[in-house]
């Protein structure tokens, strides 16, 4: 007989067994969990993780900033084997010590337990310190062989109404080529296009300010953009709006109406007449203009004066002045003076005679033969590297910024380094020869195959459209006759766009898409419907410049009044009123010259020349122009046109001997004006009507002629009976209007 004195007994002894049984169950359920969990991919995982954590920026360790300490990576992970191959190969492999995952020098200097220059980027108990230490454990692979592709990036919700001070939470999504779709809500990348109006956090959280409007939060994953859009209202009640004079008031009360912020009333007759004049000409009405102008019952004046005004040379100076710096007019060398003053007036006729849009870039892109012959020429002998002729094209013509797909990925946009040469490739066969006009070639194009070599990849690309095939080019078509008629098609999704929105900024200060010339998807305008409304507009128009000038300025937005209310002060993208500007450097010194009689001879040119009418850059020599911004014609950009104030101008026209000359001139007005037998109440009069385009007011004209009339004191310390006004007391009075900022802005 067998004694159980040291065994246990049966219920302890079954319990045993169920316990040991649980144990095998649950060790067999972590195993499976551990079999069926999805490998780390290094592009679908790891590189979000060095993304989100800023690894890859600009200012870390992106190749385009240079990298930091040997160790460089693709710009936002656009190239993630080049970064595979930077962080397991690259310095003998001491970036990874698969042996002990943690003691990975990856990791450590991510988590700042080795010192790190950039900070702790990823603590040891984030999500992403985990997924590298588990891509590492299992062999720091850059393919498992099976995972999905990412297709886009969605993000929930996409637009909505956000009320001031409040928050949105964004959600990301993405899909993959499996059909899958992943929350990346905590991985993504996200960027307010205006952080003045929302912010938003590294987890999608938008906060909105106090501002109202329209504003756009980029959410960026992995190469793939969404944008969430904004509005933010005011909320103030809209009882009174203009009565819609087209299709502009439409979109743009409608906009205000949803945002609850009421617009300005519409201007007087005399502001009227001040801004669309100088919107449209580059000058001041004269005197006869403003009396006829008030005289008028007309009900149609208004249009009626923005017709005039069009078919006057002034419109065609001044707009001139505008694209001839665009298209880098610029004088470098004495010889350059042949093309640069053909190429200017080749684009002012063209203004003049109101040649469609469509027209004069397409002569632009296909120039060929000599200046003389064809002034558009010039352009190419300017700007002659193929990689600068797509660049200056795209963005002055299409409103797409290039310039970073040269290098890496575009970050905002879509576009990539094969977009980029493929599109210089429409270059690729402009041929030169010299002429017999020292500085000065002929223009034309090679047989050939039209190819550009894209210098990362070393494939040599055929041209092809922004996001468009436009098909084989044959060797003997001149691969920019094909760009042209792409661009200036209908159906183009830029060529329109980009020009309304140009010219809208010119007569409202702010284009609907800012800046002007940055148009994207992740850029989005204020006013999409508006925006639309007027491309649409201009491709039926036939791309006619006057009509969509016409359409703008004869609309009742236009014509609000520049003082605001008591809700819309705060507005800067709404256009509830007219946003006053200063006069730009050419406008401004012809103004001077206006008010004070004076004039200001330029060389090459003849006497009476203005100054909206000069034809390149190499008149920049005017210390006026200088100090007041006149571009000089380098960059495409339109900001290259210094709008801001400074102390320089300040003291230039302060004290400056240009302008104490001209108001000192023996044929001035102040001149005239003391030896004339008018009354001073009528010299006053003409001095606002010049400056103003109106009559002074009041207490304004009580002023002036206090001023004037101001006795002197003799030597015997008692006033002088019967003064008379001298030419210094008018200088004094010119002065003073002129430093005034009614004379300096357009409002």
């Amino acid at each position: 007989m067998i004694t159980l004195k040291n065994a246990i007994s049966p219920r302890l002894f079954f319990l045993n067994i169920l316990y040991s049984l649980a144990l095998i169950l649950v060790s067999s359920t972590v195993t499976m969990g551990a079999e069926t969990k999805s490998p780390v991919s290094f592009v679908n995982d790891v590189v979000p993780v060095l993304t989100k954590a800023g690894c890859n920026m600009g200012v870390c360790h992106a190749k385009a900033g240079g990298g930091q300490n040997g160790f460089q990576l693709s710009l936002l992970g656009f190239e993630p084997l080049e970064d595979f191959e930077s962080i397991v190969k690259e310095a003998h492999g001491r970036r990874l010590f698969p042996a002990v995952p943690s003691k990975s020098l990856l990791l450590t200097k991510a988590s700042n337990a080795t010192p790190h220059g950039g900070g702790t980027k990823l603590p040891r108990d984030s999500e992403g310190y985990a997924i590298l230490r588990r891509w590492i454990e299992e062999g720091a692979k850059f393919s498992t062989g099976n995972e999905p592709t990412l297709v886009s990036v969605s993000v929930q919700p996409e637009s909505g109404l956000v009320n001031m001070d409040g928050e949105q939470q964004l959600k990301a999504l993405a899909k993959y080529s499996d059909g899958s779709v992943r929350d990346v809500t905590h991985r993504a990348l996200y960027e307010s296009n205006l952080t003045s109006m929302a912010e938003v956090s590294e987890e999608g959280i938008v906060k909105v300010h106090d501002i109202p409007g329209k504003v756009a939060i980029m959410v960026r994953y992995q190469g793939k953009v969404a944008v969430f859009t904004a509005a933010v209202p005011l909320g103030a009640p809209v009882t009174k709006v203009p009565e819609a004079k087209n299709f502009v008031d439409e979109h743009v009360f409608a906009n205000l109406k949803q945002l609850g912020i009421p617009p300005s009333d519409v201007c007087d007759d005399t502001t009227f007449l001040r801004r669309v004049t100088l919107d449209i000409c580059g000058r001041f009405p004269t005197q006869k203009e403003v009396a006829a102008f008030m005289a008028s019952t007309d009900a149609n004046k208004r249009d009626k004066a923005v017709e005039a005004l069009l078919r006057s040379p002034n419109y065609a100076d001044y707009f001139a002045s505008k694209w001839a710096p665009l298209l880098k007019n610029r004088r470098d060398a004495a010889s350059d003076i042949t093309s640069n003053f053909a190429f200017h007036a080749w684009i002012r006729d063209g203004l003049l005679a109101n040649v469609p849009y469509d027209q004069l870039v397409r002569e632009l892109l296909g120039a060929t033969g000599t200046v003389v012959g064809n002034p558009p020429v010039a352009w190419y002998k300017r700007v002659k590297d193929p990689k600068e002729q797509l660049e200056d094209i795209a963005q002055l013509f299409l409103g797409v910024r290039m310039q970073c797909a040269q290098c890496h990925h575009h970050p905002f946009e879509r576009w990539s380094q094969d977009d980029y040469y493929s599109f210089a490739a429409f270059f690729s066969q402009i041929g030169r020869k010299p002429t017999g006009t020292r500085g000065e070639d002929l223009i034309f194009h090679k047989r050939g195959v039209a190819k550009a070599k894209n210098v990362k990849s070393g494939e040599m690309l055929t041209p092809v459209a922004l996001g468009d095939d436009i098909g084989e080019i044959s060797p003997d078509e001149d691969p920019r006759l094909r760009l042209g008629a792409w661009m200036s098609s209908k159906d183009n999704p830029f060529f329109a766009k980009a020009l309304v929105n140009r010219y809208w900024k010119h007569f409202f200060k702010r284009a609907l898409i800012e800046p002007e010339d940055d148009i994207r998807d992740t850029n989005p305008p204020t006013n999409p419907e508006l925006l639309a409304a007027l491309e649409d507009h201009f491709v039926k128009s036939g791309f006619d410049l006057k009509a969509l000038v016409k359409v703008i300025t004869q609309s009742r937005a236009y014509q609000l009044s520049s003082k605001p209310n008591e809700y819309n002060l705060i507005d800067r993208q709404n256009y509830s009123r007219f946003y006053p500007r200063r006069l730009q450097a050419e406008v401004l010194l012809d103004a001077i010259d206006d008010l004070t009689g004076s004039t200001t001879t330029f060389a090459n040119l003849p006497p009476g020349t203005r100054a909206i009418a000069l034809p390149d850059n190499s008149y920049n020599k005017s210390a006026f122009l200088k100090v007041f911004g006149r571009p000089n014609s380098a960059s495409v950009c339109e900001c290259e046109r210094i709008q801001s104030s400074s102390l320089a101008q300040s003291l230039h026209l302060i004290n400056s001997y240009e302008i104490k000359r001209k108001l000192s001139t023996s044929t001035g007005r102040a001149a005239l004006m003391a030896k004339s037998d008018k009354k001073p109440e009528e010299n006053v009069t003409e001095l606002y009507l010049a400056a103003f385009a109106r009559k002074p007011r009041p207490e304004e004209m009580q002023t002036a002629i206090k001023y004037l009339t101001e006795p002197l004191m003799g030597a015997n310390g008692k006033p002088i009976k019967n003064k008379k006004i001298s030419h210094v007391d008018y200088q004094d009075l010119i002065w003073a209007l002129m430093n005034t900022k009614e004379f300096l802005f357009t409002h």
